[in-house]
């Protein structure tokens, strides 16, 4: 397997074009721009963060100089309930979120599926989270935000260290166990809507040098569709923290993540229009769980250098089952409708990553930085599909039973090359891929074997010019791949055609931009930049028959826009315990298949602009509120641009508030589509999934 068109001489071609247009060869020496730090780790290192708008030139064992990054402060918010990513992104342009009514998760990325996150990867506390990084990558399993100090974006250009990608990389960084106390403990419960209940409870604290962090969390609601949009879920976990002499920490970490959920199926466009919120499927349902260990080493040998090693097991289980018939927002009818899918998946992952960073060279903070890493990996998935004698049968005649494996053993180098002012990161990343899908039973087809092996070798260039210690201009090349899934190299149907010459997906992406905080009541971040997608996989119908197939070429270009202002700082002129902090981030895109079968037409969920704005108010640690808007354009939910995939443009504004009554109590209450929009931001195959009208939240966290 290779990658057309993207060999690295190809790669160093587009480079220098793309510097040159930058004007580095006239660039003059000074000193690398760095942003004010606090310390958010353990003995093991004072690591830079700033909370308020991107990632430190060097972070760990990590390097983000010229690279587009973003930190989601969720702090800085009235406190987050329910896992409401509308409010938890407000603050952050490039990624789409495809609503729906269960608590899993869909984002896009400049154009890219937004399904399940599958084109980004998704991490924790640096760890994948995807059911699979590539035979199967939907993200299933998101941490509830409660436990979450913030959330770290790498856009496709910073997320070479992280996997290949070509939607970037989210990553969660939990929080760690609290070090001023031997014990605090908190616990949350929130009433609202739809008889939703939910409750976090936690209890930290460090003794010595062992620290510790337990928490458990509960959600439920009966959902706003007629039936069957039910879910609950149940999440617990366990960190500890040992300090060790050397200054080094080793931190355990062990949960189980349990969720069910209805599945009411999609409305026709007519239904949405008349304001119906019927179920279409009554039967359908999905059950998830998980249970994760890991064990992190962290170590600062010396000041200029950092290591940092993740082992850690996982085993996901995903089982559904889904009534026969039907079709786009109708119910199932006909003999079909008499019987079920039942799709019976397990996931186990065994695997450890280390990094590495060293600086070197130079003096002070113009020292060069030298950051590399491997991963192995391994995964086993076998499957097991029934057919279900009833609607809602959870058992049945077993049709297809396949195993399926990966084995993946990834490099990567960059080195920052720090010349004053001017600092340039070239990177690369060997990709050694072993996917090995062998099917056992298809009563629909003879069964299939496919084993691919891949060794791609990627390529990354980064050059940051700070022209003050608090600005900076910035530019990225990135390359990046998406091979094939496993229903993609085997399909499972019968009337399901895999062409000979299907090829994985390619991209490459450029960007440059411009970041500062001139002032300490503004900050703003703006960039252009431009993706291209080669070799998009997708499905054809055609005769009865369904080929997958590369459909197509697709340019993503546009302009992604940050900008914060705390405006009583602005009119005062001097620091405040409180602030009142006006936001604004926007992406404007053009994207367009270029050649191929949808040739001159948009790719799925490619908005022309999402656009984001509102206030936080924030007074000292006593009172929070937050009033937000989102806005999107049309667009479509399929490559086809069909009309019935047609995402109309909407406008949804959310107000939420934390309110500390007591030194023990806050009081928590939200409105969620605060003035009753009418919208819905997710199409499938069955039809339109509408998103919920005004619906309200309240409750309290008790502290001590």
């Amino acid at each position: 397997m290779s990658l057309n068109n993207m060999k690295l001489p190809h790669f160093l071609a587009h480079s220098g074009l793309f510097l040159s247009m930058l004007g580095v060869s006239h660039m003059s020496a000074a000193q690398v721009v760095m942003l004010d730090a606090t310390v958010v780790t353990g003995e093991s290192e004072a690591v830079a963060i700033d909370q308020r708008g991107w990632l430190p030139a060097v972070q760990g064992a990590a390097i983000f100089a010229g690279k587009k990054t973003a930190v989601i402060d969720l702090d800085g918010q009235a406190r987050n309930v329910g896992n409401s990513y509308r409010t938890a992104l407000s603050q952050t342009p490039g990624l789409l979120l495809a609503e729906e009514s269960s608590p899993l998760v869909s984002i896009g990325y400049r154009g890219l599926d937004p399904h399940r996150a599958q084109f980004m990867q998704v991490l924790k506390d640096g760890i994948p989270i995807h059911a699979d990084q590539f035979g199967y990558p939907e993200s299933y399993y998101t941490p509830p935000l409660d436990t979450v100090d913030r959330i770290e974006f790498m856009h496709g250009g910073a997320a070479l260290q992280h996997g290949p990608q070509p939607g970037g990389a989210l990553n969660y960084i939990t929080h760690r166990p609290r070090t001023d106390k031997e014990f605090s403990m908190r616990t949350q419960h929130v009433g609202g809507s739809h008889d939703l209940y939910s409750t976090f409870s936690s209890a930290d604290g460090t003794v010595g040098k062992l620290g510790y962090y337990l928490y458990y969390n509960h959600r439920e609601s009966d959902g706003f569709r007629s039936v069957n949009s039910d879910y609950s879920l149940d999440n617990g976990a366990i960190k500890l923290l040992h300090t060790l002499e050397n200054g080094g920490v080793i931190i355990f970490n062990a949960d189980r993540y349990e969720e069910k959920h209805g599945e009411p199926g999609g409305l026709s466009v007519a239904d949405f229009n008349a304001g119906s919120v019927k179920a279409t499927k009554k039967y359908d349902r999905m059950k998830i769980a998980r249970d994760a260990v890991s064990l992190t080493y962290e170590l600062a040998p010396t000041p200029d250098s950092f290591w940092v090693t993740n082992a850690w097991w996982t085993a996901y289980d995903r089982f559904s089952w889904r009534q026969r018939g039907g079709g786009f927002g109708v119910d199932p009818s006909g003999l079909n409708a008499g019987t079920n899918d039942i799709e019976d998946q397990h996931f186990e992952t065994l695997a450890i990553d280390s990094r590495y960073r060293s600086d070197w060279g130079g003096d002070g903070d113009k020292r060069h930085s030298l950051s590399t890493g491997v991963q192995f990996y391994h995964m086993d998935s076998p499957r097991v599909d029934s057919r279900g004698a009833s609607a809602d049968a959870e058992s049945g005649t077993v049709r297809r039973i396949s195993d399926r494996e990966v084995f993946y053993a990834p490099v990567f180098v960059e080195n920052r090359f720090v010349f004053g002012d001017f600092s340039i990161t070239p990177g690369l990343r060997l990709e050694n891929v072993s996917q090995e899908v062998e099917e056992k039973l298809n009563l629909d087809k003879t069964p299939e074997s496919r084993d691919e092996d891949s060794n791609i070798l990627l390529g990354g260039l980064g050059a940051e010019y700070a022209t003050d210690d608090r600005s900076a201009l910035y530019a990225n090349i990135s390359q990046a791949y998406r091979p094939m899934i496993f229903t993609q190299a085997v399909p499972l149907g019968g009337g399901e055609v895999v062409n000979d010459d299907l090829s994985e997906s390619e991209s490459i992406e450029y960007e440059i931009g411009y970041r500062s905080r001139p002032e300490e009541w503004l900050s703003f971040d703006a960039s252009l930049f431009l993706l291209s997608f080669k070799d998009k996989v997708g499905s054809i119908k055609d005769g009865g028959l369904t080929y997958i197939e590369n459909v197509g070429d697709a340019i993503h270009k546009g302009l992604d826009v940050g900008i914060s202002a705390d405006l009583l700082r602005l009119v005062t002129g001097s620091e405040r315990e409180d602030a009142i902090e006006w936001y604004l981030n926007a992406t404007l895109l053009d994207a367009e298949f270029v050649d191929g079968r949808y040739d001159g037409k948009a790719p799925q969920y490619a908005a022309d602009h999402i656009v984001r704005t509102g206030f936080n108010y924030r007074r000292d640690d006593k009172l929070k509120l937050s009033f937000g808007g989102t806005f999107l354009s049309d667009h479509y939910a399929n490559d086809s641009n069909d009309d019935e995939y047609a995402v109309p443009a909407y406008m949804v504004w959310d107000l939420t508030a934390e309110w500390k009554v007591h030194e023990n109590i806050r009081l928590l209450a939200g409105i969620n589509n605060l003035f009753d929009e009418s919208y819905f931001a997710r199409v499938r195959a069955d039809g339109i999934d509408p998103a919920d009208g005004r619906n309200f939240y309240a409750g309290a966290s008790f502290e001590f």
